[in-house]
C-alpha cells in the first residue's frame, strides 16, 4: 500500500477551503451590487430633491401638494378599508362556511388579479361614462335628457378607489385564506364554548390571529395604490404619482419632480414602517398541542344566497364583466393585433419583459444564495435593501435613475468634445437598458421571495454534504439547488415577467425614444379617448396575466381538494 504524505492528503482540503471563499466572495460582491443599485434611485431623488432648492417646494406646498396629499390620503384609506373588507369577508366565507358553489369561488376570487386597475378602468369608462351604454340604454328607454338624472360619476376619486379595490382584494383574499386554513379550531370553538356567537368569536380570536398575514395582503394592496398612475391618470385624479409625471414633462420642472418624488416615497416607506411597529413583537400560537382543522359551517336558505352573492359580486365586477366589456370594445375597433405596428408593441414588451425578468431572477438567486452561505447581518442587510424597491414607486424610481445618469452621459460628452472632439451623445439614459434596471429595482422583492419560498425546502445537510465533497459554491448552487428550486424559480420568473409587461409609469418616463410597449399603446389610446383601440393592447395584457393566476389557481384547488 502506498502512503500519501500529510502535505498531499492536505491539498484537495485547502484547495476546497480557497474556493469555498473565493466563492463566498463573488456572491458576495454580486449582492451587494445589487443591493447598492437597488438603493441608489432612492439615494439620487433624495439628493435631487434637497439640493434643487426651496423655491419649487415653495411654490409646490402653496398650489399642488396639500391637494396631492389629501386626494393620496384618501385613496389610500379607501383601498385599504375596501379590500380589507372583502378581502377577509370572502376567506372567511370560503374556508369556514360551506355553500353552493364554495370550491368554485375558493379558485375563481384570484381572477381579478390578472387585470392592471388601469385596464379595468377603461373597461368600466366604456360601460359606465355619459356616452356609455348603460347610460345610453337608460337615456332611450326613459327618454331623459342629459340634464334629467342622475348618475355616480366614474372618473372620480371613489371611481378610481372601486377600480383599485376590484383588482387588488385578491393579495388580501390569497394571504388571510391560507392564515385561516392554518388555525386550529381549538381557540375558535373555546370561545364559541364560553358564550360567543360565531361573529363574535371570528372578531375576537380568528381576525386578530390572522392580523399579520392580513396586515401584509392590506400593505401590498395600500404600495399597489400609491404607485399607480394608469388609473388616477385617467380619472384625472391629482396625486402624487400623476404629479410627478406632469412636472416632470408638462411642466419640465426636474426639481419639482424630484421633490414630490421624496414626499411619495416618504409616505410609502412610514407606511411599511409604521406596519411593522404596530405588529411589535407580537407572535400567535396555535391553541393546544395539535392542529386540528376546522369543520366548515354549512349554510342554508337565505344564509347560503347571501354567501353566494358575497362571492360572486367581486367576481362579476373585477373579471367577467370587464372581460365581456374588453371583448366587446374590441370587437368594434379597428385595430389589427397581427399588423406589423401591434407586432412590434409586442415585441417590445415581450423583450422588456423577458429581459427583465431572467436578469432579476439571476440577482435573486445571488442574493438569496448568499445569504444562505453567509448568514448574519452583512447578508441580511444586502437582502432587505434589495427589497425596497418593492415600496417605492415605479414612478420614483424612474425619476431617481435617470438623474444620476442623465448626469454621467452629459459629463461625459463634454469630456469627450474637450479632450478628443467627439460627441457620446446620451449612451445610458434613454437606452432601454436603464429601463431594464427599473424594472428590476422594483420587482427584486418578487423574484427573492419566489426563490426563498422554495430554498427552504433546501436541507442544510445538503450542503454540509457537498461541501464535503469539495463542491464550491458554484458547483452547490448548480448541481444541487438550481435543480430542486426549478419550479419556483420558473414561478418567480413568471411572476416578474407579468409585472413588467403591466408596468406603466416607469415605462412612460424611462422607455427610449419610440420605443412603446403595449402597456404604453393602451394608455394613449385611452387618453385620446379611444377605448375601442385601448382595449386591444389592454386584452392582451390581461391574457399574459392570467398565467402567474392559473397557478395560483392551481394551487389553491390543490389546497382544497386536501381538505
Amino acid at each position: 500500500m502506498t502512503e500519501t504524505s500529510p502535505s498531499t492528503a492536505l491539498k484537495p482540503n485547502r484547495t476546497s477551503k480557497r474556493a469555498q471563499r473565493q466563492g463566498s466572495r463573488v456572491f458576495a460582491g454580486v449582492a451587494w451590487g445589487v443591493a447598492l443599485a437597488c438603493l441608489l434611485p432612492m439615494v439620487a431623488v433624495a439628493i435631487a430633491a434637497l439640493t434643487g432648492g426651496t423655491d419649487t417646494i415653495s411654490h409646490l406646498a402653496a398650489t399642488v401638494l396639500p391637494e396631492y396629499s389629501l386626494t393620496t390620503l384618501y385613496l389610500v384609506l379607501l383601498v385599504a378599508f375596501g379590500t380589507l373588507l372583502i378581502g377577509v369577508g370572502a376567506a372567511w366565507l370560503v374556508t369556514m362556511c360551506d355553500f353552493p358553489g364554495r370550491r368554485l369561488f375558493e379558485v375563481a376570487l384570484v381572477l381579478p388579479l390578472a387585470f392592471p386597475a388601469y385596464v379595468l378602468a377603461y373597461a368600466y369608462t366604456f360601460l359606465l361614462d355619459h356616452p356609455g351604454i348603460v347610460q345610453t340604454t337608460l337615456r332611450n328607454v326613459t327618454g331623459w335628457g342629459p340634464r334629467d338624472y342622475w348618475f355616480p360619476e366614474i372618473r372620480s376619486l371613489g371611481g378610481a378607489a372601486i377600480m383599485l379595490i376590484l383588482v387588488l382584494y385578491p393579495y388580501v383574499y390569497l394571504l388571510a385564506r391560507a392564515a385561516f386554513l392554518q388555525q386550529s379550531a381549538s381557540a375558535f370553538l373555546a370561545a364559541r364554548a364560553l358564550g360567543d356567537n360565531s361573529w363574535r368569536a371570528f372578531w375576537r380570536v380568528s381576525l386578530p390571529m390572522a392580523r399579520p398575514a392580513v396586515a401584509s395582503g392590506v400593505l401590498l394592496a395600500v404600495m399597489e395604490t400609491i404607485a399607480d398612475y394608469g388609473t388616477v391618470s385617467y380619472f384625472g385624479v391629482q396625486t402624487f404619482a400623476t404629479g410627478i409625471y406632469t412636472s416632470w414633462f408638462s411642466m419640465g420642472d426636474r426639481a419639482g419632480a424630484a421633490q414630490l418624488a421624496l414626499c411619495l416615497l416618504s409616505f410609502a416607506l412610514l407606511l411599511a414602517v409604521a406596519e411593522r411597529v404596530s405588529r411589535g413583537r407580537a407572535r400567535y400560537h396555535h391553541a393546544g398541542k395539535r392542529h386540528d382543522g376546522m369543520a366548515p359551517a354549512e349554510l342554508k336558505g337565505i344564509a347560503a344566497g347571501g354567501a353566494v352573492a358575497l362571492c360572486a359580486v367581486p367576481v362579476l365586477l373585477g373579471f367577467l364583466v370587464p372581460l365581456a366589456a374588453l371583448a366587446l370594445m374590441g370587437l368594434e375597433s379597428e385595430q389589427d393585433l397581427l399588423s406589423r405596428r401591434y407586432i412590434a408593441f409586442l415585441q417590445n414588451s415581450v423583450t422588456l419583459a423577458g429581459l427583465a425578468a431572467l436578469i432579476t431572477l439571476g440577482a435573486a438567486v445571488c442574493l438569496g444564495f448568499y445569504q444562505r452561505l453567509r448568514p448574519g447581518r452583512i447578508s441580511g442587510m444586502a437582502n432587505y435593501l434589495s427589497r425596497l424597491g418593492y415600496a417605492v414607486p415605479g414612478g420614483v424610481i424612474a425619476v431617481g435613475l435617470i438623474v444620476p445618469f442623465a448626469t454621467f452621459d452629459n459629463a461625459l460628452d463634454a469630456f469627450m468634445r474637450e479632450q478628443f472632439g467627439i460627441r457620446t451623445g446620451l449612451l445610458i439614459t434613454g437606452s432601454i437598458w436603464l429601463l431594464v434596471m427599473a424594472y428590476v429595482v422594483r420587482f427584486m422583492a418578487a423574484a427573492l421571495g419566489a426563490y426563498e419560498g422554495g430554498q427552504s425546502t433546501v436541507h442544510a445537510n445538503m450542503d454540509a454534504a457537498a461541501r464535503s465533497l469539495g463542491q464550491s459554491p458554484f458547483g452547490m448552487l448548480r448541481r444541487i439547488h438550481l435543480p430542486i428550486l426549478t419550479p419556483s424559480l420558473l414561478t418567480g420568473l413568471l411572476i416578474v415577467f407579468v409585472d413588467v409587461m403591466k408596468e406603466l409609469p416607469a415605462t412612460l418616463i424611462l422607455r427610449p425614444f419610440n420605443f412603446d410597449t403595449l402597456a404604453v399603446q393602451a394608455h394613449r389610446l385611452a387618453a385620446d379617448e379611444r377605448l375601442e383601440g385601448a382595449a386591444v393592447p389592454s386584452l392582451v395584457i390581461m391574457a399574459v396575466g392570467l398565467l402567474p393566476v392559473i397557478l395560483i389557481c392551481r394551487q389553491v384547488g390543490r389546497q382544497a381538494n386536501r381538505r
